[in-house]
């Protein structure tokens, strides 16, 4: 841990890290918790707001409605913002995205801080998109960022960061919502408008660090300004080895530019890393909890297999005791107990490690429209999961968790039997993995080496 810290300071490496952090991931947790506590209150906004306007008590089933697609709003938002981000990205660089990302985000907060005073509903569904669409292109911007600018021995635990931000910003929604803070009628649409205040101080701050070394070094070719954004974030050095794998990874490319999301799809040497990703966020939604130091000193895969793996025989357990509750007055307190063991291995394996996974298993060219894909997964799953749970409730009642556990338990032998190791390794060695997984086949007769061809 001392040689971590030692490493983050000897740069602006983790004032980066933290400026990076509460404009990107932390907007998207925060906004994830922070609807559920003004809820009444908005709806009481939506009666009085209708009546003040048509002279009638709207419709139940109306406000209904309109409270659904104020929540929903932010999904859509966020779906778009996650499939922009190949285009503004590329267009802008990461820097200049993400400060003008936050140029939206005040825009939002503007018009959601002056909803009330104008008495209008609709004022409020335009912010909520807005939030979303910043949250969906801010959270993907940071994850891309931060893996760009972090060096092949610490990548893991820096783009782990970007898990510990949406946590935090999950526990700051819930700790501004509370009544004594800003969860009170008269202060809705402040409590709605905060997390605006630290893309506020990101807007101020970012300007001053230096664009992604690697899309200096290899998007745009310029070898001088990678060095010093380097040396910049990480201290006095030359950074050979890591400029040297950059290079490579140009010269692999050939110059390509970066992909559409269909190039992307109809590009076979990356279908194994786009089953990953589908494979992934088919049994996980981003918990935002940290798997600490365990991600550099064990690895990717075994977090990724033994937590799946652990989470599916703890749901089967769980289902066991839900079924069993009447029979003995401590099996309630054990399912208590199984729900938070669940939490560890959620968080301490596939929530932690997936945003350093997504980043590492994609060349340049490949991975903004990978980001493009696992945002559009990570969104529609969202919005899926919301609208089928309360009838898998309804239908399987607690037999709904096995379910969930032959998905997990799917995910854990799809990354034992398939997925490579990342941690160590350079992209173009990750990649050279990818290609040689064959599925049914027998592997070819010659032995092959991991190696760099320019």
């Amino acid at each position: 841990m001392e040689t971590l810290l030692r490493r983050l300071t000897r740069g602006n490496a983790l004032v980066f890290i933290i400026i990076l952090g509460i404009g990107g991931s932390f907007q998207n947790g925060f906004h994830v918790t922070v609807i559920s506590s003004p809820s009444p209150y908005i709806w009481s906004f939506i009666n009085s707001s209708w009546i003040g306007r048509y002279e009638e008590t709207p419709p139940a089933q109306t406000v209904k409605l309109l409270w659904s697609a104020i929540v929903s709003m932010y999904a859509v938002g966020g779906l778009l913002g996650s499939m922009s981000v190949r285009c503004i990205a590329g267009r802008f660089g990461r820097k200049r995205a993400m400060i003008w990302n936050n140029v939206v985000s005040i825009v939002a907060a503007v018009i959601m801080f002056t909803s009330r005073g104008a008495n209008s509903f609709e004022m409020i569904l335009i912010a909520r998109f807005l939030f979303g669409f910043t949250a969906g292109l801010g959270a993907n911007i940071h994850a891309i960022y931060l893996g760009e600018s972090s060096p092949k021995k610490i990548r893991g635990m820096v783009t782990l960061t970007f898990a510990t931000f949406i946590s935090i910003g999950k526990l700051s929604g819930q700790f501004f919502g509370l009544r004594e803070i800003l969860g009170r009628e008269d202060s809705w649409n402040i409590l709605l408008c905060v997390s605006t205040c630290f893309s506020v101080v990101q807007l101020l701050t970012l300007p001053f660090f230096p664009e992604a070394p690697r899309y200096l070094l290899i998007e745009k070719g310029n070898t001088e300004a990678c060095k010093k954004a380097l040396q910049s974030l990480w201290g006095r050095g030359e950074y050979k080895l890591e400029m040297t794998e950059m290079v490579l990874e140009q010269a692999a490319i050939k110059g390509e530019t970066s992909k559409s999301l269909l190039e992307l799809l109809r590009d076979r040497s990356v279908r194994w890393q786009l089953i990953t990703m589908v494979v992934m966020y088919g049994c996980i939604q981003f918990s935002g909890i940290t798997a600490g130091l365990l991600i550099e000193s064990v690895g990717r895969r075994a977090l990724l297999w033994g937590g799946f793996g652990a989470m599916s025989a703890i749901m089967i357990l769980i289902t066991i005791t839900l079924n069993l509750k009447d029979y003995s007055f401590w099996i309630p307190y054990s399912t208590v107990g199984l729900i938070f063991l669940f939490v560890i291995f959620y968080g301490g394996g596939p929530a932690g490690v997936l945003p350093s996974l997504t980043h590492e298993i994609f060349i340049q060219s490949c991975r903004p429209a990978a980001f493009v894909f696992t945002g559009i997964l990570r969104w529609l799953g969202f919005a899926v999961l919301g609208l089928v749970f309360p009838f898998l409730i309804e239908l399987l009642k607690s037999f709904s968790f096995v379910l969930f556990a032959c998905m997990c338990l799917l995910a854990s032998f799809y990354i034992f039997f398939y997925l490579p190791e990342t941690k160590g390794k350079t992209l173009l060695e990750i990649s050279e993995e990818f290609k040689n997984i064959t599925l049914c086949e027998n592997p070819p007769s010659d032995d092959k080496t991991l190696e760099t061809r320019l």
